[in-house]
């Protein structure tokens, strides 16, 4: 027996997106509600739910917590043995549940309302019994699931979560939450690399620096790049101020111009004025320099143009940069 896969994921998406586009018919004075009483809470969003819509709420609360909204999920069944305890009147609880009927949840909620805990619930029933017993209600309502039955949760679940969605990113937006604030929350990612980490944090500095006097001969140059293996080094004047730098790529340039390396001078290989940034710079800056100027490293020099460490293209590569 064969079976049109293709036809039904294409009918279960079609279904699916539909529910959520009608979520934005649904929005109105409650959604702003709801992220007034979230953003103006003194403690955490405490989010919870039962069975699937556990499963959306919990990812609902990793979502806002990354984000700038500080959040937790509470089981509501844990929460009727002992972990009620986890909520205090500083909260906002978000209650998830289709049906707006969940046992569990509505046991919890005698408690909650006691300890006068804000109270938003998310349910496709406006007429349910947490939809009524909730200082803000948002509707999630759709009008069939994807199962064919009617029956497995579906397009609910997908309602929920995009609405999940739009709450965390409306809060996002009112913080002002940049970036860097979710790279410090990520700081074991790629992105958390990409954004935390400093030229300074990778840069080699003291005597790891490839550092020689202007006038130095070209051959002392080619060895102290060579212990100090970057690839380059750096030429000082007289006051430690930058004047130049030699690399691997003016080397190989070099040997066209006819030049013999056991007479010339530093100086007259170098290239004067190079490209440099200073210390405090994130390292995304530094590989977007290198990219934009085709060049392999790059010397970290303060405010007064004296060296102060340099790193190349594979110092960002073990870093976890690029």
């Amino acid at each position: 027996m064969s079976h049109n896969h293709i036809g039904v994921g294409r009918r279960v998406l079609d279904i699916e997106a539909r529910a959520v586009d009608a979520l934005k018919d649904s929005l109105d004075d409650s959604f702003s509600a709801a992220c007034d009483l979230m953003l103006g809470a003194r403690g955490r969003v405490i989010v919870t739910g039962m069975g699937k819509s556990g499963h959306v709420g919990s990812k609902l609360a990793a979502t806002l917590a990354s984000t700038g909204t500080p959040a937790f999920f509470v089981h509501p069944g844990e929460a009727s043995h002992g972990d009620l305890g986890m909520i205090t009147t500083d909260d906002v609880v978000l209650a998830l549940s289709n049906s707006g009927e969940t046992a569990e949840v509505l046991a919890i909620l005698p408690v909650i309302k006691r300890k006068g805990t804000a109270l938003i619930g998310m349910t496709g029933r406006p007429q349910s019994a947490l939809a009524q017993l909730s200082d803000v209600h948002l509707t999630v309502a759709v009008s069939e699931e994807a199962c064919p039955h009617n029956l497995a949760p579906t397009s609910s679940t997908t309602a929920a979560l995009a609405m999940g969605d739009a709450l965390a990113i409306a809060l996002l937006e009112a913080r002002g939450f940049t970036p860097e604030d979710f790279a410090m929350s990520h700081p074991g990612g790629s992105l958390g690399r990409r954004l935390l980490l400093k030229v300074d944090d990778i840069m080699h500095a003291g005597e790891r620096l490839p550092v020689v006097a202007s006038g130095t001969p070209l051959s002392e140059a080619l060895l102290e790049m060579t212990r100090k293996g970057l690839g380059m080094t750096a030429i000082a004047r007289d006051d430690g101020t930058l004047a130049g730098i030699f690399t691997d790529g003016d080397l190989r340039r070099m040997l066209d111009r006819d030049i013999d390396i056991r007479k010339a001078s530093i100086d007259e290989v170098m290239v004067a004025q190079p490209i440099t940034i200073e210390p405090g710079h994130l390292a995304a800056e530094a590989l977007q320099i290198m990219e934009t100027r085709k060049i392999n490293g790059l010397m970290v020099c303060d405010k007064n143009h004296k060296p102060l460490g340099a790193f190349n293209m594979q110092d960002l590569l073990r870093a976890g940069v690029v």
